[in-house]
């Protein structure tokens, strides 16, 4: 008898909480207005949309912006782009000098990027002689 009010209980829990729309991760599906999230234009639903909800975008671009030259590079292009793109270094407004050496000590202490102490700093170096508001080339 217990087990049976035990899976009622939790069966009652998942209804309720399926009802209210304001907890993470419960969206509304389907909401296709045009407008502007970020820098991105959100596009309309295509007007003789097929119901198997298959749509098509086209081509994504398959390049990655080329980094700045300089001493560095080579190290921010072999330890960086092990985990991620260099995109973000590069698709980011410039960031101070100081954020950058956080962001290098994050990579390996939260990360656990295995960037020797010598090669993070020489990254930290390159990310700060080239990708700051003083430094950044337009």
């Amino acid at each position: 008898m217990k087990r049976y009010y035990w899976m009622l209980l939790v069966l009652l829990g998942v209804w309720v909480m399926a009802q209210d729309s304001s907890l993470p991760g419960v969206k509304e599906e389907g909401n296709y207005t045009q407008g502007t999230l970020g820098q991105v234009l959100q596009p309309l639903p295509v007007a003789n949309a097929q119901p198997d909800g298959v749509y098509s975008v086209g081509a994504w671009p398959l390049y990655t912006p080329e980094l700045a030259d300089g001493p560095g590079k080579e190290l921010v292009m072999g330890y960086c782009q092990v985990c991620h793109s260099s995109t973000y270094i590069t698709m980011q407004p410039p960031l101070p000098a100081a954020t950058w050496e956080a962001e290098v000590q994050k990579m390996i202490k939260t990360f656990g990027a295995q960037i020797p102490d010598d090669a993070a700093k020489q990254i930290t170096a390159y990310l700060q002689a080239h990708y700051t508001p003083e430094t950044r080339k337009q």
